[in-house]
């Protein structure tokens, strides 16, 4: 992709990489171990267009060159180069060999079964999928519970629909395989990993 793309039209990432990068990933760890919170990711990189604050850090963050990362078909070329040229990481257009995915329009989310889900020996060996939605809220919406949780919390994702808790549910019983999600709103952050489980009232 973008053999002819101008790098001078990539704008920067974070300003100071290792330090930004290490504050990120303990972002990341604390959203996975408090599963439902909202948590805001503090970024000064450019983000491309079409991509937020938080899920951009996380792309600058967690992926490396021995990485394989898919985005979405809406996200722009120059978003593919900007992470490759930041990151190293390689850029796939199978989502199905991806160690990372980004989507932003969830209409062109793939089936969560579809993604790497690991294996019982190796369940970290799965797939990361990073969803920006218009809006999270850790009232109303699902029921969730499971590790990190006291008794049970709630969590609104709207813009997923009807067909999420199903997927969800499948991908649950899967464990210790299976997918971990990432939910981000502009640079608000907020985790649900495998061993959660989640309901509709």
């Amino acid at each position: 992709m973008g053999a002819c793309l101008d790098l001078s039209a990539i704008g920067p990432g974070f300003s100071d990489p290792d330090r930004a990068s290490q504050a990120v990933f303990r972002r990341s760890l604390e959203a996975l171990s408090r599963p439902g919170s909202l948590i805001e990711v503090d970024s000064d990189a450019a983000a491309p267009a079409g991509v937020g604050a938080a899920a951009c850090a996380l792309l600058l963050a967690l992926p490396d060159q021995d990485t394989r990362l898919w985005l979405a078909p809406s996200f722009s070329e120059e978003a593919a180069a900007y992470f490759r040229f930041h990151t190293g990481c390689q850029i796939t257009s199978v989502h199905g060999e991806a160690d990372f995915a980004l989507v932003g329009d969830v209409t062109e989310w793939p089936l969560l079964q579809s993604f790497r889900c690991g294996s019982d020996e190796y369940p970290d060996r799965s797939a990361t999928l990073i969803v920006e939605v218009p809006r999270i809220a850790s009232d109303g919406g699902w029921r969730i519970a499971g590790p990190g949780i006291r008794n049970e919390a709630r969590l609104s994702v709207p813009a997923l629909g009807k067909h999420f808790p199903a997927q969800w549910a499948a991908n649950h019983k899967r464990f210790p395989r299976g997918i971990d999600v990432f939910f981000t709103c502009g640079a608000l952050l907020c985790g649900l990993p495998r061993t959660i489980r989640l309901s509709e009232d």
